[in-house]
């Protein structure tokens, strides 16, 4: 592409340094937001991107801690358009009709070759009070945060490349392939895998230092018929929400298919469908001489379920096709700089946890660049939690993840590695809330500042050592029967029989019976779940359970609000 210059043959701001508080490579929803937060509370910040908006992007499934997520860093940081990201009305509203609704996490087990079985499905619907969790439809959700950070002030670029980044004592020089100079007191690196830091500083492991192994292709169709319309499966093993009212996997041995559409909220207008294959690539090599549709459809053709939701459909862009997703970093803070989630590392998009750690690492670490503005210390010390809270994330999810691919080749193992993800999905929300009604009833911001303040950083409940030691039993049993030290059948009752015994999980969802595959939380059954955790629960369950119905007392809310 083609660079501007004036008429004096130069770049605009060519020979000349400008000055910034903070410069963020990269303008996707990770960095777009990090810049309308740090901009709003002071700072002057630069926001660049070698691509421009609007533009394609996966990572569309939002789960119930990026819900929360949202809500803390708009009210924390005194953001609040950041909130129209957090349901599908206000995203309808404010940004436009092109979100899905996210009602449930959807798993339905296949063979190759044979219909599905539908008493091998397991579904988790989303408690009533993030019934309005949306699909994001990426183009405009990261489209909207690049222009309210431009709103707020933020200096922007777009098509703008980087050729060196130089730090010193005092700061950072970022010098554009289009001559224009800046000087920054930090910069944040939020542009992914093809990171300028990480390739500077040779951050990259080689390779990366995860178990999980998987590869990818995904697209956007229009056409995708709901999975409810493809099959014929008596009433009595339909789920009690429908398929296409969430989040669709389809699971495959050592992969998925994923169908996330955009036309499942009442008003949306967007007929598009995000689709995708991720799968084991030491199991399922690239094939050289086919291309990405082509690879694509090879696997739907073993599938007859879940090809038929593709008859008649057909792509709206060109397929993406990856080798190994899985990479990591060395190290992801340094003095004066950050690698900011997907630029640090990542996994795979199954759970969907992509943008929840993102959010959550904007809320650490904008905190303490704010901080670091009023003392100028941005050394990689004050950062050190950032760093561990990376780290954490990816390793927790890499167990997770991991364990899960192992048991798609049994629907039994599968169903019991599910409950030990599912089961500690409400009380990791549940202590976010409760630091956010005690910030809302009282501001003061020590209530987020504790959140850090746990044992095991990363997990999706930190304070628990029993759901640490319950997910790191469970990666051993999995990988004990990959290689064949364990039946399915042996791994798959060793972890149900650690769910059935874990005092800590509640007993009215239905986790500790492996009859119950659809785990539907009403209003009644929340209720019951808040009188158990509060009154009735063991420990950490127990202290969080009084905690949470505390916070909620004190910010003046009644609990039936939130259930």
């Amino acid at each position: 592409m083609s660079t501007i210059v004036t008429a004096t043959g130069k770049a605009p701001g060519e020979g000349k340094v400008q000055h910034c508080d903070v410069f963020i490579l990269g303008s996707g929803l990770a960095g777009s937001t990090a810049a309308a937060i740090l901009q709003h509370n002071g700072c002057n910040v630069v926001l660049v991107d070698a691509s421009a908006h609007p533009r394609f992007a996966v990572g569309e499934s939002m789960i119930p801690q990026l819900v929360e997520w949202l809500h803390i860093l708009a009210e924390r940081f005194d953001v609040p358009e950041i909130k129209n990201l957090a349901s599908i009305g206000a995203s309808t509203k404010n940004i436009g009709p092109s979100f899905g609704s996210k009602g449930h996490f959807g798993f339905m087990r296949h063979e190759p070759g044979k219909e599905p079985n539908p008493k091998e499905a397991t579904q988790l619907a989303i408690p009533k009070v993030l019934t309005q969790a949306s699909h994001l439809f990426r183009q405009d959700s990261d489209s909207y945060m690049f222009n309210v950070a431009a709103k707020y002030g933020v200096t922007t670029r777009q098509y703008w490349r980087a050729a060196d980044l130089d730090f010193d004592d005092d700061g950072v020089t970022v010098t554009g392939q289009n001559g224009e100079v800046f000087r920054a007191k930090y910069l944040i690196d939020a542009s992914g895998f093809r990171s300028p830091l990480a390739e500077k500083y040779g951050l990259r492991e080689q390779p990366a230092r995860f178990k999980h192994h998987s590869r990818s292709m995904f697209s956007h169709y229009i056409g995708i018929k709901p999975f409810d319309d493809v099959v014929d499966h008596p009433a009595s093993v339909r789920p009690p929400m429908r398929w296409h009212n969430g989040t669709m996997h389809h699971l495959i041995d050592r992969g998925w298919f994923w169908i996330i559409p955009f036309d499942s909220y009442k008003d949306s207008t967007n007929p598009l469908c995000s689709v995708g294959l991720t799968i084991d690539e030491r199991t399922y090599p690239k094939n050289k001489d086919m291309t990405a549709e082509e690879e694509f459809n090879f696997f739907l053709d073993q599938y007859p379920a879940v090809k038929r939701q593709f008859e008649g459909a057909h792509k709206v862009r060109e397929w993406v096709s990856t080798d190994r997703l899985q990479y990591s970093s060395s190290r992801s803070i340094g003095d004066r700089w950050c690698l900011m989630s997907h630029a640090a590392g990542f996994i795979d998009p199954l759970f969907s946890r992509g943008l929840s750690n993102t959010f959550e690492v904007i809320n650490s670490l904008a905190y303490r660049i704010l901080q670091g503005m009023k003392d100028g210390d941005f050394s990689a010390e004050r950062f050190e939690y950032v760093e561990k809270l990376e780290r954490g994330l990816l390793q927790y999810n890499d167990d997770l993840v991991n364990s899960s691919f192992i048991s798609f080749s049994d629907f039994d193992l599968w169903n019991s590695v599910f409950r030990v993800w599912g089961a500690f999905i409400t009380p990791g929300v549940m202590r976010l809330t409760r630091a956010r009604m005690l910030f809302l009833k009282t501001g003061e911001d020590k209530y987020f500042q504790e959140l850090e303040d746990a044992e095991h950083t990363g997990l999706w409940w930190p304070e628990s050592t029993t759901v640490k030691n319950m997910l790191e039993r469970t990666a051993e049993i999995c990988e004990k029967h990959e290689v064949g030290e364990l039946t399915s059948k042996e791994a798959a009752n060793q972890i149900m029989t650690m769910v059935q015994d874990c005092d800590l999980i509640n007993p009215t969802f239905g986790w500790k019976d492996p009859e119950h595959t659809f785990v539907h939380p009403t209003t009644f059954t929340m209720a019951k779940f808040m009188y158990w955790a509060s009154v009735k629960s063991p420990g950490e369950m127990h202290d969080l359970g009084r905690e949470f119905l505390k916070g909620i007392l004190k910010a003046g809310r009644k609990v039936r609000k939130l259930l």
